[in-house]
């Protein structure tokens, strides 16, 4: 199983979430997070946020996959996401140890 991991900018969000669910994911967590990366901010000097221009909001996505189907996710992230241009994200891919799904009891790929 894989955890995939993605920063992505808030307004491609909506695109991203039906292609991985076409892409083969069950289910994701969607958190609105602030940071920045390579840019370090610059090019905006003021958000929306309050925050020091610095820390750009962003959306993460956290979507538990079965092996088989990571790649397919990814690359569906990555096609939607892709704007061009400086701060459009990243994606991070983990491996899982194990999955519960609380309700059942299920372990593992049962429980994705």
């Amino acid at each position: 199983m894989k955890l995939i991991t993605a920063i992505l900018k808030p307004d491609v969000v909506d695109d991203v979430v039906p292609a991985v669910t076409e892409a083969g994911a069950h289910g994701l967590t969607a958190t609105e997070v602030i940071g920045f990366g390579q840019q370090a901010g610059h090019g905006k000097a003021v958000n929306s946020t309050g925050y020091p221009a610095v820390l750009l909001p962003k959306i993460r996505l956290d979507i538990a996959v079965k092996d088989e189907d990571a790649e397919r996710v990814v690359e569906a992230i990555a096609k939607c996401a892709n704007t061009g241009t400086i701060g459009d994200g990243k994606i991070w891919l983990s491996t899982l140890d194990g999955v519960l799904r609380v309700r059942t009891g299920e372990r593992d790929d049962a429980a994705l």
